[in-house]
């Protein structure tokens, strides 16, 4: 595991503090004995910013079957994302092709990490992506079933790791174990690296930065086709979803937030919104461009947000609230604060039971026609 990043700054504002309440034990928490009780503010369920209010999507039961999985043992394997067709009718998008060759990272107890290295055609980046499939996606009665998709970024500079593929962040099990209680979707999970070289310096910060690697239309653009080239996925916005803890809290907030017609929901762990990498250095306008401090108050983007923030750390507070704070509608966005929470993979952990649960009730799940 890589130790968690020390980047964690922006600009603090006046922020309003929000009152406990049942955001996340309205999702059906599992872990009784974890201790992370919700704190939110108005809202049904939990706090919106800004007055906005959300409605829970629709939803499907779990379950899926898809093409077998990848063929495992490989350890240089590649892919090249495909554009995906205009939709037609109907629920389910299958797989549209060329299949990716894929080598196996990890065993889990929930099945195999498979990973495989993408060229993005759109973007021109390669870099490492990781999948794990939930056990229904090939089960027979489920073969034309789609699933929805969660993207995870980890903390830290995540240049040839993802930290939610160890261990550490056993998400994989948990989701597999509360899918079979019905308490959360069977998510595909996608884990892609967030930068090319691991000197903070070079921070891509998930954005295509003028002059560097265009690592935010990899994400945005390449994963995404990449997923559906080689996935049976929910055809739309509303099956996918982002979450991610500290630098990775930041990308999931800002690529929520510039690509709502991509993704329906985000979950910034303990993050940071304002861009401060060295690159941005003579561009400004574009840094303002990408930066969730500003995003968040436009008004342009119909998603639904859970930012939390450790309940030990008052820097941490004080910055999530205040931009929970200036969220504007239609955007709606949840403060959670975890009781006594540090800002280390040991309580982002026990975030993942509810984490999940939230994720289940503001993104479609499975889906078929």
């Amino acid at each position: 595991m890589q130790p968690q990043s020390s980047r964690f700054r922006a600009v603090l504002t006046g922020a309003t503090a929000l009152t406990l309440a049942a955001a996340l034990a309205a999702c059906g928490s599992t872990d009784g004995s974890k201790g992370d009780s919700a704190k939110a503010g108005a809202g049904k369920g939990a706090a919106t910013a800004t007055g906005s209010s959300a409605a829970a999507p629709s939803s499907s039961a779990p379950g899926s079957s898809a093409p077998g999985s990848p063929a495992a043992g490989s350890t240089s394997t590649s892919a090249t994302a495909t554009p995906v067709p205009a939709a037609g009718s109907g629920k389910v998008l299958m797989p549209t092709g060329p299949q990716a060759a894929f080598g196996k990272a990890r065993d889990t107890a929930a099945g195999q990490i498979m990973m495989t290295t993408l060229a993005g055609p759109k973007s021109g980046v390669s870099g490492k992506v990781w999948v794990w499939l939930p056990p229904e996606y090939n089960d027979p009665k489920y073969a034309k079933t789609g699933f929805p998709v969660l993207t995870l970024y980890a903390g830290g500079q995540s240049a040839g790791y993802n930290t939610w593929t160890d261990n550490q962040l056993p998400i994989q099990e948990v989701d597999a174990d509360l899918a079979k209680q019905g308490k959360a979707h069977p998510f595909i999970m996608i884990m892609p690296v967030q930068n090319l070289d691991s000197n903070e310096a070079k921070a891509l910060e998930c954005a295509d930065i003028p002059g560097q690697p265009k690592i935010g239309t990899w994400m945005a653009e390449d994963i995404p086709d990449f997923v559906r080239a080689n996935f049976r996925t929910v055809k739309g916005r509303d099956g996918w979803g982002l979450m991610g803890a500290s630098t990775g809290a930041f990308c999931s907030a800002k690529l929520a937030l510039q690509h709502p017609d991509k993704f329906k929901a985000a979950v910034p762990i303990d993050g940071y919104f304002n861009p401060d990498s060295p690159l941005w250095k003579g561009y400004d306008n574009d840094r303002q461009a990408n930066s969730p401090d500003l995003l968040v108050a436009q008004g342009k983007a119909d998603v639904r947000m859970l930012a939390t923030a450790g309940g030990a750390n008052a820097y941490e507070m004080k910055l999530v609230k205040a931009w929970v704070a200036k969220a504007a509608a239609p955007l709606t966005v949840e403060y959670y604060e975890q009781p006594g929470g540090k800002h280390l993979t040991t309580d982002f952990k026990k975030m993942i039971p509810d984490t999940l649960q939230w994720l289940t009730k503001n993104l479609a799940g499975p889906q078929s026609d």
